[in-house]
């Protein structure tokens, strides 16, 4: 049975998306079977794969309002074990379509629930808010990262964030757990980006990835060409930064499935 990991964070700018595609596509670079599900009405993890969501049948909204069968909404990717659900702006309405339908918060459960066991992991991909749909991405989710930007206002709303996966925790989903906080844009030539991470390290000890995230060029420029970095540039420094924390989270997640002997 696959790992189902939402990527969220409701502070914008934070490298979310940056992560969820390019994680994924590290993750398939090692041999494991992964499904992108963007879930953020902005579509940016969508397009960063290169796919234009107006050639499918179904988008995410779909499968999360019709009942549209998830399966026949993934599409192959250009690289060789991601795959994709895409998001298209029309999202922006599942926020209200779902509000009033009973078990709201499991809508995105019930549409994944059939492609659990056909992959390693599946990223969700989330919109900066914490509203409906949001919650159904942690309330499908065996586990959650929260990217954090190394900047002076990072630990600025993680509080409620917290706040939130606890009480999805305790009504919705008691299994959720979080997987790790993940350092981006960081900097290490700044003395405040390495006072961020030893903030961080302080509040949450291993729960922090020990893989940080750099500020990087090429991690800005290649969703633009429709490419993860470790395609448009495989030896930047972003390319080497998500293949190390691919790496982190397999040996995580190898470790915590170790038998007691």
């Amino acid at each position: 049975m696959g790992k189902i990991i939402a990527i969220a964070n409701q502070k914008g700018g934070v490298g979310k998306t940056t992560t969820a595609f390019n994680l994924g596509s590290c993750l398939a670079s090692e041999g494991k079977k992964v499904l992108l599900v963007d879930a953020d009405p902005q579509a940016n993890a969508t397009s960063g794969m290169g796919v234009t969501p107006e050639e499918g049948d179904a988008s995410i909204y779909e499968c999360l309002v019709d009942g549209y069968p998830a399966a026949d909404a993934v599409r192959p990717t250009c690289l060789e074990g991601l795959d994709i659900i895409c998001s298209r702006i029309d999202l922006v309405g599942a926020e209200v379509e779902l509000m009033n339908r009973p078990d709201r918060e499991r809508a995105l459960s019930r549409a994944l629930s059939p492609l659990h066991d056909l992959y390693d992991y599946i990223l969700i991909d989330c919109s900066p808010s914490l509203g409906v749909i949001t919650v159904n991405a942690l309330t499908a989710s065996d586990a959650v990262i929260i990217p954090v930007q190394a900047e002076y206002f990072a630990l600025e709303g993680i509080s409620q964030l917290l706040n939130t996966i606890r009480i999805i925790k305790s009504r919705l989903r008691p299994s959720l757990e979080i997987e790790g906080f993940l350092l981006t844009m960081y900097d290490a030539r700044l003395r405040l980006a390495n006072q961020i991470f030893e903030e961080l390290k302080g509040h949450f000890g291993d729960m922090v990835f020990s893989t940080v995230i750099p500020r990087n060029i090429k991690l800005s420029e290649s969703p633009s060409h429709g490419l993860p970095v470790i395609l448009y540039d495989p030896d930047s420094r972003g390319a080497i930064a998500y293949k190390l924390l691919a790496r982190e989270l397999i040996a995580r997640n190898r470790r915590a499935k170790k038998p007691i002997s």
